[in-house]
C-alpha cells in the first residue's frame, strides 16, 4: 500500500499531507481481494467498482479543504467502503462521514471490511447505511462536501440543496453509455453555485438497486 500512495504522490496526483496520510492509514488490500494496489478500477460485485486509486487521490485532493478537523461529509456510493474510511480519517474524531449505499450486501461487506482496516472508525466517526444516493441523506444534512462515486446524468438536486453554503460537492456527470466529466460544485451563500469540470472519467452509472446485477 505504500508502495501505491508513494507512486500517486510522484506523480502529483495530491499534495495535501492530509490525503497523504489518511491514503497511507487505509490499506486497499482490507477492500477487495484482487489486485488491490494495482491503479486500476475493480469489481466488487452487483455491478459496482472500486475507483482507480488515481481517481480516489484526485477526490480526496479535490476536497481536502472541505474535510477538515470536525467537517461533517457524505460519500454517495460507498461501495467497498475504502474513500468513506479515507475521508473519516481526515475528518477526526470531532467530524463524521455518512457512507451510503443502496445494496445491502455492499454496506455490509464494507462494514467487514472497515472493521478489519480501522475497526476505532466504526465507534467513532464512520456510519455506512443502506440508502438512495440520489436522495442524499437529509436527516444529517447540511455537509460540508459530498463526494459522489458513480455517474449521473444530471447533478441530484437534492445532493446540491443539502451542501453547507461554501460546500463541495464532486461529481462524474454524464450518460451511462456517452462522455462523462468528473465535475466540482461549489455551494455559494445565496444558494447559487459555480460548477467546474475537472476531467474526463469513466464510471459506473448512479442508479437503483433493481438496475444493478446481483454479486456473483
Amino acid at each position: 500500500n505504500d508502495a501505491l500512495i508513494t507512486k500517486l504522490k510522484d506523480a502529483k496526483l495530491f499534495s495535501s499531507a492530509a490525503v497523504e496520510k489518511a491514503m497511507r492509514a487505509v490499506d486497499r488490500g482490507n477492500y477487495i481481494a484482487d489486485n488491490p494496489h494495482e491503479d486500476s478500477p475493480q469489481g466488487i460485485g452487483w455491478g459496482a467498482t472500486i475507483s482507480a486509486p488515481h481517481m480516489h487521490a484526485m477526490c480526496l485532493e479535490l476536497l481536502a479543504d472541505h474535510l477538515k478537523p470536525g467537517a461533517k461529509a457524505l460519500d454517495v456510493g460507498s461501495g467497498s467502503g475504502y474513500l468513506t474510511a479515507c475521508m473519516a480519517h481526515m475528518v477526526g474524531e470531532n467530524g463524521a462521514v455518512y457512507g451510503i449505499d443502496h445494496v445491502d450486501e455492499l454496506v455490509s461487506a464494507s462494514i467487514a471490511h472497515v472493521r478489519r482496516d480501522n475497526s476505532f472508525l466504526l465507534n467513532r466517526n464512520l456510519f455506512l447505511l443502506v440508502r438512495d444516493g440520489r436522495k442524499g441523506l437529509p436527516e444529517h444534512a447540511p455537509y460540508d462536501c459530498i463526494h459522489v462515486g458513480a455517474a449521473a446524468e444530471k447533478v441530484p438536486d437534492a445532493l446540491v440543496q443539502q451542501l453547507k453554503p461554501h460546500g463541495r460537492l464532486v461529481i462524474p456527470v454524464g450518460p451511462s453509455s456517452g462522455l462523462q466529466y468528473l465535475v466540482q460544485i461549489d455551494k455559494k451563500p445565496d444558494g447559487s453555485f459555480d460548477q467546474k469540470v475537472i476531467s474526463g472519467v469513466r464510471y459506473v452509472p448512479l442508479t437503483g438497486r433493481e438496475k444493478q446485477a446481483p454479486l456473483s
